[in-house]
């Protein structure tokens, strides 16, 4: 455990949540406590730090083809307020799961599940440790323009896998995400997008597209000549 941390950054941040992780395991209430005391510890400044690189990680992981990953993974389909709580316990896996699960999420067919793939908690727990010091909300002390360079400097490490910004249907998905949907024979095979919408219907047209234009192409022969 590193009990030597004294400042918030990106990488700090990472070991905090590791320490915590080897700490208390797949315990997110002793998970909880432990940060939130590390966290008052550090004082209100590196409170706002850790919230304010926690909710970027989570606006990062914003994508449409891991929202898929979190259905599959839960197997009774995922709501707006249950991705937030996904990514929120994504995050608590560790930085090696987190950056994998967006380079492919098909990973996390290698990731055991746990208190239902949600950790809504770990989302407020920077703001808790401050409010405590401060009687005020992180929230409302996040500044916005150094929110979004936080969110530029975070996201030069991560690697998307192509067309995670799409969402599929049960088919297309199980294309997408072999692995993790053979590991899951819980789930039904069915994706709950509101294809209502215009603009769902559009993405996930544009999600069949970009599927297509990556498959492997037929190669055709001349009569009697070879593949070409």
């Amino acid at each position: 455990m590193n009990d030597n941390i004294t400042e918030i950054n990106k990488d700090t941040f990472w070991e905090l949540i590791q320490s915590a992780k080897e700490t208390c395991g797949q315990d997110m209430d002793a998970m909880m406590d432990f940060l939130k005391d590390r966290l008052v510890s550090m004082g209100p400044e590196q409170a706002q730090n850790f919230h304010d690189i926690l909710h970027a990680y989570e606006d990062l992981a914003d994508k449409f083809g891991l929202w898929d990953a979190a259905e599959v993974m839960k197997e009774y389909g995922c709501s707006d307020d249950g991705f937030i709580d996904f990514r929120a316990w994504l995050i608590a896996q560790g930085r090696d799961v987190y950056l994998s699960a967006l380079a492919d999420p098909d990973s996390l067919a290698e990731v055991i599940p746990y208190g239902d793939c949600c950790f809504e908690t770990l989302s407020y727990v920077g703001d808790y440790a401050y409010e405590q010091l401060t009687d005020k909300s992180a929230y409302d002390q996040t500044d916005q323009t150094r929110y979004e360079t936080l969110l530029a400097e975070l996201e030069q490490d991560i690697v998307y896998k192509g067309g995670i910004e799409f969402p599929r249907e049960g088919p297309e998905l199980k294309q997408y995400l072999p692995r993790l949907c053979a590991a899951h024979p819980g789930w039904d095979g069915k994706t709950r997008w509101n294809v209502q919408q215009k603009e769902m219907r559009d993405l996930i047209r544009a999600g069949k597209a970009y599927d297509q234009r990556q498959a492997p192409k037929k190669k055709h022969r001349n009569h009697g000549g070879e593949a070409r």
